[in-house]
């Protein structure tokens, strides 16, 4: 058996002394990148609103002592990926933000944003190269590397990228439908994967992952995986499909399955080891999201985000036993 130790609230944009108008607030899409000598986390924060209350979300990054993750050590002054031109599929947003190592370079796979007229938004997947040691990404073209097709026909989103035996795996959520209540239309989304060879040109699966838990329309993102011990885990958020941003019972909470090919997953949330703070007044007192597993000195740890979706910055967890 295991858990996630929870070491507490790391990184607070709205906290920071000098608040640039495009780091605003949120730390969300978090994803770990351990470098020589720090551990550099890429995260999306959003702009200050406009007058209408519209934003827009950015990539950048912070820097974390090694021997010390909860430790702070450089705040990136500016972003690390431009928007899109007018009219393209990333002209209103980056985010979230997935990093995976590949010779001398980092790719970094995002979901870009559009704004739309009868729902609030479309997303499909980016890619951006960087070779200045993840300092800055470029774009490889204009257009995305996976967006919605025949049978995925509403937004792409989510994207976590790992690379096992020379072969690329893009996990992401696929929107299944828009529904119409009293308020704002709510996108149900679930967990899909795609496969390629060069990171470049993607054959997706064409399948959920996971079997639902709470019902049709649950939502299911950020499938991050991890190989350990002979097996596949994946670590990732699912909630209900209204009333989720106020109320804690239908919030993200974090799941667990594994697999033995990818393919084929055994669901079991009961087995996560991490959930809701208990104390009011916490971080990650309504909901847990959006986790990210990565190993550092010998230890395993977990980002992941707390109420509002990383509102208020993300926060760090050490693994406590093994996975098996």
């Amino acid at each position: 058996m295991f858990y996630w130790e929870k070491k507490g609230l790391v990184f607070n944009p709205a906290e920071c002394k000098e608040r640039p108008f495009w780091r605003w607030n949120f730390a969300q899409g978090e994803n770990a990148v351990v470098m020589d000598d720090f551990i550099r986390v890429y995260y999306c924060c959003r702009e200050k609103p406009d007058a209408y209350g519209r934003t827009i979300s950015r990539v950048s990054f912070v820097d974390l002592d090694k021997g010390d993750p909860m430790q702070v050590i450089r705040v990136c002054d500016k972003p690390v990926l431009e928007l899109g031109e007018t009219g393209t599929f990333d002209e209103f947003g980056t985010y979230p933000f997935s990093v995976v190592k590949s010779g001398e370079k980092l790719y970094g796979y995002y979901g870009g944003v559009t704004r739309c007229e009868s729902v609030p938004f479309l997303v499909s997947i980016g890619c951006a190269v960087s070779e200045d040691g993840g300092e800055s990404f470029q774009k490889i073209g204009k257009g995305p590397v996976l967006t919605a097709s025949l049978h995925e026909p509403f937004m792409i989103c989510s994207p976590k990228v790992r690379i096992y035996d020379g072969q690329w795996y893009l996990f992401y959520s696929a929107g299944k439908v828009w529904t119409k209540g009293e308020g704002r239309p709510e996108i149900c989304y679930k967990l899909r994967m795609a496969v390629s060879g060069d990171g470049i040109n993607w054959k997706k699966c064409g399948r959920n992952l996971l079997e639902d838990k709470l019902g049709s329309l649950e939502s299911q993102a950020c499938g991050d995986v991890t190989f350990c011990n002979g097996k596949y885990h994946m670590f990732y958020c699912y909630r209900n499909h209204t009333d989720f941003r106020t109320n804690p019972d239908n919030a993200y909470r974090i799941g667990y399955a594994s697999s033995y090919d990818l393919i084929h997953w055994t669901r079991e949330d009961e087995k996560a080891g991490i959930d809701i703070s208990k104390n009011d007044g916490e971080w990650d007192r309504h909901m847990v999201a959006y986790p990210n597993v990565f190993l550092s000195c010998g230890k395993t740890y977990m980002l992941y985000l707390g109420d509002e979706v990383g509102k208020m910055g993300f926060g760090l967890a050490e693994l406590k036993g093994e996975l098996l």
